[in-house]
């Protein structure tokens, strides 16, 4: 087995024994085959319910969960209707799902002596060094980052350009509009000077009117 081949195995049965757990299955076994005894399968993975509803919701549960993140099917399912023995063929894994007493009878654990118990936490475990990177893998990242720096270099100095010219235009329109404010000023001198002359005519009017009386008087 490949290791890709072997990463791919180990997260289906990983999400599935993930599966089994959400739904409280019980006593959850995984069994790594001997490679003599593994013609059928890699890896077994046993568990059983507490009755045929919750045998049911674990199988559903699998199967949603291996469609919904893997695109992956069942190769073939047996056991549903009465739900005390349900098995889900997956090729590299099979799930067997029981109830309390056919696990009893059958006792699938102890006919497997040379097999491998694991926990969710060795699948984790071995899923991780697997796919942690070796020595030469940071090369290929650094290489697809370089194309990136050069697209947001380039996008820098378009926008310095940019400001650049928006920088240029604006003193332009300040320009003009000083231009427009001094034209507008004489006008508004003009405007005064017309409204202040009346006033005076008018104050020089009242001034002969007021001296004729005086001299009137002398005379007498």
């Amino acid at each position: 087995m490949s290791t890709t081949s072997a990463i791919e195995s180990l997260q289906l049965l990983l999400a599935a024994a993930q599966a089994c757990d959400s739904k409280k299955a019980e006593d959850i076994r995984i069994l790594r085959l001997d490679p003599s005894e593994s013609g059928l399968t890699d890896y077994f993975l046993i568990c059983h319910g507490l009755n045929t509803r919750q045998n049911e919701a674990i199988a559903d549960e699998i199967e949603i969960q291996l469609k919904r993140q893997f695109g992956v099917y069942a190769n073939s399912v047996e056991g549903r209707r009465q739900a005390e023995w349900v098995l889900l063929d997956y090729v590299d894994f099979i799930v067997h799902i029981f109830s309390e007493e056919k696990r009893e009878f059958y006792a699938l654990e102890r006919l497997r002596k040379s097999a491998t118990s694991l926990t969710i936490a060795d699948l984790e475990a071995q899923l991780k060094s697997l796919t942690s990177p070796g020595k030469s893998a940071p090369a290929k990242p650094a290489a697809a980052k370089a194309p990136a720096k050069k697209a947001v270099a380039k996008k820098i100095v378009a926008k310095k350009a940019a400001a650049k010219k928006s920088a240029v235009k604006k003193p332009a329109a300040k320009k003009v509009v000083a231009k427009k404010a001094i034209a507008k000023k004489p006008v508004k001198k003009a405007a005064k000077t017309t409204a202040k002359k009346p006033l005076k005519k008018k104050v020089i009017v009242k001034k002969t009117a007021k001296k004729a009386p005086a001299k009137k008087s002398s005379r007498r």
